[in-house]
């Protein structure tokens, strides 16, 4: 019998203990309780294209299985280890929607965009580091390592004083945000069989839309009294500290900071500046050289070359990287569009997200409920992708390009949220259902790393779209002797725009329309590049 690659409908409707099908049934019409011991149609234990990933169908049951036990407790187990999920998304949110603020108030509103890539640069380069560190230390530990982080970096960005200290403090709580997500998702896989992970999907992300109102010390304790999982293997710590990938880790890190430090310095001070162009030529060969060492020279890298370069996972992580960005850049430059453009303050900003998270958490659990139901994910997750692009394009059209309305933005918001959160459970469910079961924890923590190295590069990119949009428009329309000064002060603070002359106000309000709507038809490349890899994400 010959070996097959894994479908879209064989991961999640296989049942370890049923007979083996007819041969003569189709992969996409195979019944739940007609698949094999090892989740394929034909009853095959092993993909051929990659005998690395190879495994009996004891371990894929046990995959499929997940640890019944403790699965009974899972209803009070979540609560302890999704106040992470909570804290998080009230981060993110309030950053969000109140960044404009806070750089005006800080007269560096230009720099505004490092308080999330900041962020999200130590996120995305230790997430995969989690994925790894988990099996070496044990989900628990690494897990409480990252809330202790995330506690601390908080209340150094409540102590900041300038925007240097906020952006270093950021950078500090993304390291423990890395683990608050990556964690807790490699646990729930752990935990829940294979067909119920997108609904526990669901309800993690329904935990992250509440956000606010508890603390980091809080989460420390919930999971460390509730959350008990099987025991690792016992070793001394400098054997373990030997087993992560520092010199990797230390080269993703430079390298995605060369990068948005040569994209930063060449959108608000000039191209042919020399660290501009010093930082951009040293970005590229040290991501090379990242790519070397993760190929050849790290004993266990945290990305590995087999799971990285996995053609039936390569999919899933693409569109993770170009939807997580192209939408993180959407709702980063919605408020900044309120605010500057129609005068809303940061509160009235922030409310108009909020059908945005609603529509994200229902998306998600209800493509959770699907997968389970009808055990496929490919029609759906091209489905979702699609509409998200069309999501951003009615953003750009209710902008100004056609009207201004904020009505219109909002559905825009929300269709792009609701498909977008279908997207992330699918994508996900693909990733696992694909990932041979000793490779899942890592093949989750990279599946985070794109989402984030996504959201920063494309972030950071079209941030340099924005300021070279925005400070061409404003000397093209403002003229006299003061235009300099105008054009350098309205880009540091939002508060002054108000104290113009009216006539000149709404030259700058237009000139902020304008360069924010070019970010978002940038955005919009993106996510159409997103809907491009879903359609290449069934193997």
């Amino acid at each position: 019998m010959q070996h097959q690659e894994a479908t879209e409908t064989s991961p999640l409707l296989a049942n370890p203990t049923a007979a083996l099908p007819d041969p003569s049934l189709t992969p996409n019409s195979v019944p739940p309780s007609e698949i094999g011991a090892t989740g394929h149609p034909n009853g095959d234990a092993k993909p051929a294209e990659d005998e690395e990933s190879q495994t009996n169908g004891e371990d894929r049951g046990h995959q499929y299985e997940g640890m019944p036990d403790v699965k009974a407790k899972l209803w009070y187990i979540v609560p302890a280890i999704g106040i992470g999920i909570f804290l998080s998304a009230a981060d993110q949110t309030i950053i969000v929607s109140c960044y404009g603020k806070i750089g005006s108030d800080l007269k560096s509103l230009e720099n505004t965009s490092w308080i999330a890539t900041a962020y999200f640069l130590t996120l995305s380069s230790f997430q995969p580091l989690y994925g790894k560190m988990s099996d070496i230390f044990g989900r628990k530990s690494c897990l409480l390592f990252g809330y202790a982080i995330f506690g601390l970096g908080c209340l150094w960005c409540g102590l900041a004083r300038n925007m240097n200290e906020l952006i270093a403090a950021r950078a500090f709580a993304g390291i423990g945000g890395g683990g608050m997500t990556t964690v807790v998702s490699i646990i729930l896989s752990d935990i829940v069989p294979l067909r119920e992970r997108g609904t526990w999907q669901g309800i993690i992300n329904i935990i992250y839309a509440s956000g606010a109102g508890c603390g980091a010390p809080l989460a420390f304790l919930s999971v460390a009294l509730v959350l008990k999982l099987p025991e690792q293997e016992s070793s001394d710590w400098k054997t373990k500290l030997r087993r992560i990938d520092f010199l990797g880790a230390f080269l993703l890190v430079a390298a995605i900071f060369l990068l948005l430090l040569g994209l930063d310095r060449g959108s608000n001070d000039s191209w042919s500046a020399p660290i501009t162009i010093t930082s951009l030529c040293i970005s590229f060969p040290l991501f090379l050289l990242f790519i070397v060492v993760e190929l050849k020279l790290a004993a266990e890298p945290f990305a590995p070359g087999r799971i990285i370069f996995k053609r039936s996972l390569v999919a899933c992580y693409l569109c993770n990287f170009f939807a997580f960005g192209g939408w993180m850049t959407v709702l980063f430059y919605i408020p900044l569009f309120y605010q500057a453009v129609d005068g809303f303050s940061a509160t009235q900003a922030g409310v108009r997200l909020l059908p945005n998270v609603v529509a994200a958490v229902s998306g998600s659990l209800s493509g959770g409920l699907l997968m389970q139901r009808t055990g496929k994910y490919y029609w759906l997750t091209v489905l979702a992708y699609s509409t998200s692009t069309f999501g951003t394009l009615l953003i750009i059209l209710c902008t100004g390009l056609v009207v201004n309305n904020t009505y219109g933005i909002s559905v825009g918001l929300v269709m792009g949220g609701f498909c977008l959160g279908i997207g992330t459970t699918t994508t996900l469910i693909g990733l696992i259902a694909n990932a041979a079961p000793e490779d899942q924890a890592i093949a989750t923590a990279c599946s985070y790393l794109f989402r984030s190295l996504g959201s920063v590069v494309v972030l950071s990119l079209t941030a340099s779209v924005v300021q070279q949009s925005l400070k061409n428009q404003l000397r093209e329309h403002l003229s006299g002797n003061d235009a300099d000064d105008i054009v350098k002060r309205v880009r540091e603070s939002l508060d002054y725009v108000k104290t113009l002359e009216p006539a000149v106000r709404e030259a700058v309000r237009q000139c902020y329309a304008s360069s924010t709507r070019n970010g978002f038809t940038f955005s919009l490349g993106i996510a159409c590049c997103a809907m491009l890899a879903s359609c290449k994400s069934k193997m």
